[in-house]
């Protein structure tokens, strides 16, 4: 549904003598239909240039962005009939603000049918398409309400419910639950997940936090200094090696309790998330397990999760032990006591438990 191919954004500065910065550099993304996609990134890295660029409300410097088959970048600065295409275009894409963008002085209504009013939609038309978005966002009763009388995830109701008013096929986030508290960005981040099956959007967020992605994305990358380094379904990013984004949103900790012992960050997904697996290896091969660390939670309805395990001996006497846990279809990766997190705190050896037992974070 959005494809974007070498894209870049370079601003130009003239208080600074012609400085030049990089936002974008080189950004190749695909976020397939129907689903929701997370692109999360330290402030800097690029996420709102790059969300900017997919509806051309920043311009790329070079590169291309498709949506729903259509070279939006193409239509950019051709003309007036280009630039009635482009707009025609834009009308399938919605866009929800980080800080609501409502005005003060027009009712909950009345933003809602800015848009169609800009449009040139009749009175009667644009008040019934209101009604029914604040129906779906569930703000009937705050129609005739004036955005000072609303609470922050109120306005942001209204904003999604005003991104909505051209019946778009895509969703854009820019950050929407930044500026709400934890209890109000479930609300909303589940008001999405409902809008995208409700109404088959695709919906493309760029956050800062990891706990966004984990709530409701099907899909994520990772951006740093304007790159893509890190793109891929949740699971797939689980399953992968050395996977940055599954280390950030699944952390683990925890070090070796001594010289001569193997250390592993095993990865739980699918069917293998609910299953005994950790306490199955110990009865098999009578060792002792100790549990260093350990973070699941549930992911679009499953159980997901990593754990960091400790097995005696050096990773030779381990081989057949590690090669138990991989044909359960989990991933076991061996941890480098170099890279180990030496501010966690070790967790006493334990007879081996169910994987599916362990909820919370043990560091």
């Amino acid at each position: 549904m959005i494809t974007t191919t070498g894209l870049t954004k370079i601003y130009r500065s003239a208080q600074s003598r012609g400085r030049e910065v990089t936002a974008l550099d080189g950004v190749d993304l695909h976020v397939r239909e129907g689903e929701v996609f997370g692109v999360v990134g330290q402030s800097g890295a690029g996420k709102s240039s790059l969300i900017r660029c997919v509806n051309l409300l920043e311009r790329p410097t070079s590169g291309t962005v498709i949506v729903d088959g259509q070279d939006l970048t193409a239509l950019a600065g051709r003309g007036r009939r280009a630039g009635k295409e482009l707009r025609r275009a834009r009308s399938s894409i919605g866009m929800v603000f980080q800080h609501f963008n409502l005005l003060s002085s027009r009712t909950v209504r009345d933003n809602v049918e800015l848009p169609l009013e800009i449009l040139g939609v009749a009175g009667r038309e644009r008040t019934r398409r209101a009604l029914e978005l604040l129906e779906l966002v569930g703000l009937a009763d705050k129609a005739k309400a004036y955005p000072a009388q609303l609470s922050g995830g109120q306005k942001q109701r209204v904003g999604i419910a005003r991104a909505l008013t051209g019946n778009p096929k895509v969703l854009l986030s820019d950050e929407a639950t930044s500026a709400l508290d934890p209890e109000t960005t479930r609300s909303i981040l589940q008001l999405l997940r409902d809008l995208n099956q409700r109404l088959g959007l695709t919906v493309l967020l760029i956050t800062h936090e990891m706990e966004v992605v984990k709530t409701i994305c099907d899909s994520a990358a990772l951006m740093r200094e304007g790159r893509i380094v890190e793109s891929g379904t949740v699971g797939e990013l689980l399953a992968t090696p050395g996977s940055q984004l599954a280390q950030e949103l699944f952390p683990v900790g925890g070090t070796a309790s001594g010289p001569g012992r193997t250390v592993l960050d095993v990865t739980f997904h699918g069917a293998a998330a609910t299953q005994p697996v950790i306490s199955q290896l110990a009865r098999t091969y009578n060792i002792d397990i100790s549990i260093l660390g350990a973070a699941m939670d549930t992911v679009g309805g499953r159980q997901i999760g990593r754990m960091r395990i400790e097995l005696p001996g050096a990773y030779e006497d381990n081989v057949v032990p590690i090669g138990f846990l991989r044909e359960q279809g989990l991933q076991a990766e061996v941890v480098d006591d170099t890279d180990t997190d030496t501010d966690s705190d070790a967790v006493a050896t334990v007879p081996a438990r169910s994987a599916a037992l362990v909820k919370e974070d043990a560091t």
